[in-house]
């Protein structure tokens, strides 16, 4: 069995082109993707339902990245949960949390490595498309 890239830099091109296309502005947050991954899955996650009130748009793009995470990782065999939440409802959270909080360690640091690397093409995207707005 080979290398697989699994079509990361390809997948981080349309993340930020459907971000660009949606709201420009919410490409800053990219930046700010890379830098939350060294805080886990779980908050990761979790970033969306903080925006997701006041700031559709960066909500839409954290969500769309969480994703595309979740349906790499499948290819990859690793099954990352996914469960629609609603932000006022505190028990669909708490329960997606656990289910982030109880992966096996193992997958934990595939899907850590993944997203890494998922956001590190992401930003080279941001990068090259973003305008001077």
């Amino acid at each position: 069995m080979g290398w697989k890239s699994y079509e990361l830099d390809r997948e981080a091109q349309k993340l930020v082109l459907a971000a660009k296309q949606r709201d420009e502005k919410s490409l800053n947050q990219s930046y700010k993707m890379r830098m939350a991954v060294a805080y886990g899955l779980e908050r990761f996650w979790g970033e969306h339902l903080r925006l997701v009130a006041k700031e559709r748009e960066k909500s839409e793009h954290w969500k769309e990245t969480w994703d595309t995470l979740v349906k790499i990782m499948a290819k990859a065999g690793v099954t990352i949960p996914n469960d629609p939440v609603n932000v006022d409802n505190t028990s669909q959270i708490r329960a997606m949390s656990d289910k982030l909080w109880n992966l096996h360690i193992n997958d934990q640091r595939v899907a850590l490595a993944v997203l890494t690397q998922l956001c590190d093409c992401i930003v080279w995207w941001t990068q090259r498309y973003k305008g001077d707005r």
